[in-house]
């Protein structure tokens, strides 16, 4: 063989080990079990009972912290729990704590129970508030940091960003993720691998932004379970408040499994201007479902359901709100269904209408 030839071989071979060693934790072919899923819940305040709506108590935090050590679920950060669904790591049940926007009462009243269970968590935060008034300061977070805490970008302004208009929202939206890459980098010494979208609110060209900075994976705030089907810019969490606190709602959600949606028309969470009682289509698979027991929720409304079984033994949902939900800023339209070893599989969808307060 000539030597031109001999390196083009050398040099095809170098490509793909690299290759490998990037997707794979082990050497040799990686296998990806189809079975694994990633439980995500996500949290504000912590013991600061002035704002009910995004807080929980110290009690219901550490029961859930709790319940997760004693029934065996291995807690991750949202970067390694992605790792683990793209890896030949073995088959769990992995959990992940996910924290928004950085207050101090995570720092003082959180960060202590998740050492006293030795769990990891992920920190988003907005870097414009940070030492301002109940945000974290740098220092806080650099220590948060340097204990195991996962820091991910949650943009600098926290803004309202489809209040902006089309001509200046991805422009100014990629500038303010950014910005915070470059401050979280210069400040701890290690930019952030995941992203969560401000109020969990984005387009389809936001999600595109966010793909082409190279973030791992991205958060949202509607619910439901991440497995390998998951589009990885649209991760779902479990939202953890005093209203859903309590350990039977919680542990109802940890041990949920994803209902594996094949298609959803439309695929943008954006409401269409005039529109006031919205169709979402949803295909996925009869096999070990039990489709009759099927349950719609949509807040703000009564859910109409249309289901239509399929000769590929699938079903197409189709559904609709009963009464209008335009004058919500956020609709979540939620689908359970119980499987046939007696677990609940969810899926939700989130609207938004920019146009509502």
């Amino acid at each position: 063989m000539e030597k031109p030839v001999l390196l083009a071989v050398f040099i095809l071979l170098l490509g793909c080990t690299t290759k490998v060693e990037n997707h794979a934790e082990a050497s040799g072919p990686t296998t990806i079990d189809s079975r694994k899923e990633v439980v995500c819940f996500i949290y504000h305040r912590f013991g600061d009972s002035r704002y009910p709506s995004t807080n929980i108590s110290l009690a219901d935090f550490e029961a859930h912290l709790r319940y997760l050590k004693t029934n065996d679920f291995t807690a991750l950060t949202f970067s390694a729990a992605i790792d683990y669904l793209r890896s030949n790591q073995t088959l769990t049940k992995v959990a992940v704590i996910s924290i928004d926007d950085g207050f101090q009462s995570f720092y003082k009243n959180a960060i202590p129970l998740l050492k006293k269970y030795d769990f990891p968590a992920t920190l988003f935060i907005n870097t414009e508030t940070v030492g301002i008034g109940d945000y974290m300061g740098w220092k806080e977070i650099k220590e948060a940091h340097d204990q195991g805490i996962e820091i991910g970008n949650h943009t600098h302004s926290h803004a309202y960003f489809l209040n902006h208009p089309e001509t200046e929202r991805y422009e100014a939206f990629e500038a303010d993720v950014k910005q915070t890459q470059e401050l979280i980098e210069d400040n701890i010494g290690q930019a952030p691998e995941t992203f969560a979208y401000p109020y969990g609110e984005l387009d389809l060209k936001m999600k595109a932004i966010i793909k082409s900075l190279g973030f791992k994976a991205a958060a949202e705030q509607n619910s439901g379970v991440i497995y390998n089907g998951t589009d990885l810019m649209q991760c779902p969490r479990f939202p953890m408040s005093e209203s859903y606190a309590a350990l039977d709602r919680f542990s109802m959600k940890a041990e949920t499994k994803a209902l594996r949606v094949n298609s959803k028309t439309p695929e943008s969470f954006v409401l269409p201007e005039g529109e006031n009682t919205p169709v979402l289509k949803l295909n996925f698979a009869l096999v070990g479902l039990r489709v009759e027991q099927l349950q719609c929720f949509i807040q703000g409304s009564a859910c109409r359901i249309n289901q239509a079984l399929n000769e590929d033994s699938t079903v197409t949902l189709t559904l609709t709100p009963k009464s209008p939900i335009s004058t919500r800023r956020r609709t979540l339209y939620t689908v359970t269904v119980p499987s046939d070893e007696g677990r609940w599989r969810w899926f939700s969808h989130l609207w938004i209408n920019p146009n509502a307060d």
